[in-house]
């Protein structure tokens, strides 16, 4: 399993799946909507809706799952996952036996990608907002 928000899909992302890949079946626990309001406080970019469509349609993903911001072992359980796996920023409580972590991909990830748009459109001079 590897979980994300995908709110803005990366080449970082990508890699995380091809690296997941490797390793079995690939899982994605997508978090919801609600979940990404309310511990990142604003609305995706896109919907869960479309945002699984884009991950459905990657060649390393199997299947795609709701999930909550955190992922805990009654998750992986109920999904008979092995293992979770996430980059060097996980804060998952999930048993170490279960736990495979990656390095992030340096440079990028949709908090950097929104900070730019919105660069981009205040240098152009419109409201990103």
């Amino acid at each position: 399993m590897v979980d994300m928000s995908a709110t803005l899909l990366h080449h970082g992302h990508i890699r995380l799946l091809k690296a997941a890949k490797q390793l079995g079946t690939v899982v994605v626990a997508l978090t919801t909507d609600d979940e990404i309001r309310k511990k990142k406080g604003y609305d995706p970019e896109l919907s869960y809706a479309e945002r699984k469509e884009i991950l459905e349609a990657i060649r390393y993903v199997d299947e795609v799952v709701p999930c909550n911001w955190l992922i805990e072992n009654e998750l992986l359980e109920r999904h008979r996952i092995d293992l979770l796996v996430h980059g060097h920023d996980n804060a998952n409580p999930i048993p170490d036996d279960k736990l495979v972590i990656l390095p992030r991909t340096e440079g990028i990830s949709s908090s950097e990608l929104r900070q730019r748009v919105v660069h981009a459109l205040a240098q152009i001079g419109e409201n990103p907002r």
